[in-house]
């Protein structure tokens, strides 16, 4: 399994990074060749399933997830979100995290993500994770705005 971590600060409170992180569509609008969508109704929380689907025309597959925690941060806890993916082509989890800045400023977000690519082999484990931190680095860049700085 390809495992990689991404870790951002950024100025905006952890409410406001919380709402971006959690905003599934926008994801798929900052992963090159990708739409996500959100298949069940109502709030964000657990239970909530979506699937990212990449590719162009027939040589797509998607990535289908579902939340299993969802824990917004509040004064004095971080912020966690938990995704299972469920898909034929991709599985694994991935993991965000939210806390408060030091000296009260902004927020750290850190997202790590284990993946499984059926039909990979396990020795390009190495290579899929720093194409997978390049990847979701820049999308959570992208999340964040401009102001995200390497943490």
């Amino acid at each position: 399994m390809s495992r990689f971590r991404v870790e951002r600060a950024v100025p905006l409170p952890p409410a406001e990074v919380w709402r971006r992180i959690t905003d599934w569509p926008a994801h798929g609008a900052r992963i090159p060749f990708t739409t996500t969508t959100v298949l069940t109704e109502g709030p964000n929380g657990v239970g909530t399933r979506f699937s990212a689907r990449t590719g162009v025309g027939r040589l797509a597959f998607d990535d289908p997830m579902e939340v299993v925690r969802f824990d917004p941060p509040v004064a004095g806890r971080p912020g966690v979100c938990r995704l299972v993916k469920r898909g034929r082509a991709v599985r694994g989890s991935a993991v965000f995290e939210v806390t408060g800045g030091e000296g009260g400023s902004g927020s750290r977000v850190v997202w790590v993500e284990e993946l499984r690519l059926r039909g990979v082999p396990a020795a390009l484990d190495p290579v899929l994770a720093v194409a997978g931190r390049l990847l979701f680095g820049r999308a959570l860049d992208g999340l964040l705005g401009k102001d995200a700085t390497v943490g």
